[in-house]
């Protein structure tokens, strides 16, 4: 019998279902493929007889073929034929009901699920960008055009719709949309923490480059007044406005801070302990928002740089007397490393990581906009930390650098578009927007569009 599956990835695959589904199951593998069944009712079974030995491997490189679930009376959640990664050409009738006792499924929906989430596709590349990152244009997502399609999503919809056929009297768990916005604190100030130097050439720069004369005239007096608290009329302070925003709309600001430097010209110019600082995760603290770690630009290969900075974060809220049981956080420019940086998270004991979205383009990087119990494929290990995938951040859409939209109504429509998409099938919106991107008008525009919970 071939083993597609270890014991632990059969265990983890059960978490992923018992969590979108809300029921316990068992799943057997055998040489008909895995057989799942409802927990203690080995009776009844879907059959999944074609497992996909390319769930398995690191590579872009293969096939996929669309799905029109309407032809055979099932529902699409997106209304669209389904993306089937690694199968050139799918058997018809792809899913079978046979005795009343048996679904038989000719597609591989648990072994793409997981070749998704856990990023096997990821693992040992080489095709990286200049920050050694792995681009969506590498993945076979962007290849065959369904970055923006949560097709994890999708293909489990698809089971849920034939496990209420199987067991008609089974309520599957129901979910309900929901937003989570997060900033990225790599600049709490345009001008409060830099040298006099730097801030010198900050001057010239707005004078010379962004004609902001403005900007170069409050410079010195930020710096100035800067000992304890943020300026209000630093442009980089938009804490105090996000937090109004999501409190309007019911929702938590996440802000995840830089707690160390390990390459002076990508990482923060501020210190955690520094007094303004301190105020600022106090003032969030104390209106309800959550604070998470923004680990520094070379810990993405380093589990010890990472706890270390963890614990840095642990040590200022501590003396703080800030009391957050959980966090989390995100990747500095979203570097990451498969599954290294993964469970280098783990170890440091944090909740959750939100880094898995790509930088040049939006959409579903894990397939998914569920957050999920996250899996080390190459220990084989369940892990304690959890998954948020993210799905847009700002500069991937508006700046020129990658999608290049601009402040235009085709940014937010790209916005909007995802975040129905996420609104469709009943999963999270995850949105990154930098405190010290909105120095337009049109920043704040599609912003304030984007986080109301309609």
């Amino acid at each position: 019998m071939t083993v597609f599956f270890t014991k632990e990835a059969i265990d983890w695959l059960i978490l992923i279902l018992e969590e979108r589904f809300g029921h316990s199951f068992y799943i057997m593998q055998s040489n008909q493929g895995l057989k799942l069944s409802l927990k203690n009712k080995p009776e009844r079974y879907i059959l999944f007889p074609n497992l996909n030995k390319m769930f398995h491997q690191s590579s872009s490189d293969m096939p996929c073929s669309y799905w029109d679930a309407t032809k055979e009376g099932w529902d699409s959640v997106i209304g669209e034929p389904i993306p089937a990664p690694a199968v050139a050409e799918l058997r018809q009738p792809l899913i079978e009901y046979n005795n009343n006792d048996c679904f038989t499924v000719h597609y591989d929906i648990l072994g793409l699920t997981y070749w998704m989430l856990n990023r096997i596709e990821e693992i040992g590349r080489t095709d990286l960008d200049e920050h050694q990152r792995f681009p969506a244009t590498s993945s076979h997502a962007c290849k065959y055009g369904y970055i923006e399609r949560p097709i994890v999503d999708e293909w489990l919809n698809i089971l849920g719709q034939v496990i209420t056929g199987l067991w008609s009297q089974l309520k599957l768990k129901k979910h309900q949309f929901s937003i989570k916005v997060s900033h990225d604190v790599d600049a709490p100030s345009r001008y409060g923490f830099k040298s006099p130097s730097k801030l010198l050439r900050s001057m010239l720069a707005d004078i010379i480059k962004r004609k902001d004369f403005k900007g170069a005239t409050l410079a010195p007096i930020v710096r100035m007044n800067n000992r304890y608290q943020l300026s209000k009329l630093d442009p980089f302070n938009t804490f105090n406005w996000l937090m109004d925003l999501s409190e309007a709309n019911n929702l938590q600001s996440s802000f995840y801070f830089i707690c160390g430097r390990t390459d002076p010209l990508m990482d923060a110019d501020y210190e955690l302990e520094h007094p303004s600082i301190r105020n600022l995760l106090q003032l969030i603290h104390k209106r309800g928002h959550e604070i998470g770690l923004h680990p520094s630009y070379n810990s993405f290969k380093s589990p010890n740089i990472i706890k270390r900075e963890a614990d840095r974060l642990r040590t200022v809220m501590d003396q703080e007397n800030i009391n957050q049981p959980d966090i989390g956080g995100r990747m500095h420019v979203l570097r990451w490393t498969h599954p290294l940086t993964l469970q280098a998270w783990n170890d440091a004991s944090l909740s959750y990581d939100s880094t898995l979205g790509y930088a040049d383009m939006p959409g579903f990087r894990c397939g998914t906009c569920f957050e999920y119990p996250a899996f080390n494929p190459m220990t084989q290990k369940i892990l304690d930390v959890r998954i948020r995938p993210l799905i847009a951040m700002e500069c991937s859409v508006i700046d020129k650098r990658y999608l290049g939209l601009g402040y235009t109504q085709g940014s937010l429509d790209k916005f909007m578009q995802l975040k129905d998409t996420c609104k469709r099938i009943k999963g999270c919106f995850t949105l990154l927007w930098h405190n010290s991107h909105f120095q337009y008008d049109g920043d704040k525009y599609i912003y304030k569009r984007l986080i109301k919970n309609t």
